[in-house]
This record gives structure tokens, C-alpha cells and sequence, in this order.
């Protein structure tokens, strides 16, 4: 079974940079307090870091 993390919005996009929104909808999480359950690899590490500030990790399970 794959490592998952579970990652909550906690920071609003509103006046942030289109990349950072874009990521955020990338990783399924564009309202606030959503929740969503990735799949633990370097890309979505990567993404993570990218908006660090916007959200929070939950779990991580596996």
C-alpha cells in the first residue's frame, strides 16, 4: 500500500500569485478548511512546499 498524507487548507488564495492558485486546484484544495487525501511522492512534496503557507498536513499515513 502507497504512503498517503492528508492535507488541509488553512490560508485563503485571495490575492496570491496565479501559480500558487493554480497549484492549490491542482491538488484539489481551492475553498477553505477542504480536506483531500494524496498520495505520498516527490511531486506533490513538491507542491506541498510551494504553498506551505496556504496549507497543513493532517496525517500522514502508511
Amino acid at each position: 500500500m502507497a504512503k498517503t498524507i492528508i492535507v488541509k487548507q488553512v490560508g485563503s488564495p485571495i490575492r496570491r500569485p496565479a501559480d500558487q492558485r493554480a497549484t492549490l486546484i491542482g491538488l484539489g484544495l481551492n475553498k477553505m478548511h477542504r480536506m483531500r487525501e494524496l498520495e505520498d511522492t516527490p511531486s506533490i512534496r513538491g507542491m506541498l512546499n510551494k504553498i506551505s503557507h496556504l496549507v497543513e498536513i493532517v496525517e500522514e499515513k502508511g
